[in-house]
């Protein structure tokens, strides 16, 4: 994938988790910066989302921890678990919700 494709990608990317952490309901304030995504929850804890082009990487940083991804067969994985980006960032944010939440970002 060329760096532009992946920008555009990435830009698509960070459009659905904003769509899909409305459509979950999260209380949760959001700011976008470029290919940067902060989410900001009331109890002050942030994650943030960045697409880091050179590396064709999505990185996510959270209280739990900083997790990089990379596109698998169409899939973000996680560089060490392989766990679907979608799966972590459910369970990030629901780390500060009062219920589990399942975000879709297909």
């Amino acid at each position: 994938m060329s760096e532009q494709g992946f920008l555009t990608v990435c830009e698509q990317l960070l459009e659905a988790i904003e769509d899909a952490l409305d459509a979950a309901g999260v209380d949760a304030d959001s700011l976008r910066s470029g290919h940067l995504l902060e989410i900001e929850f009331d109890d002050g804890a942030k994650i943030v989302v960045n697409g880091q082009a050179p590396l064709r990487e999505i990185w996510v940083a959270a209280r739990s921890g900083g997790f990089h991804f990379r596109d698998v067969d169409g899939r973000w994985r996680d560089t060490r678990s392989g766990e679907d980006l979608a799966q972590v960032l459910s369970r990030c944010v629901s780390e500060h919700c009062p219920a589990p939440v399942t975000l879709a970002l297909d």
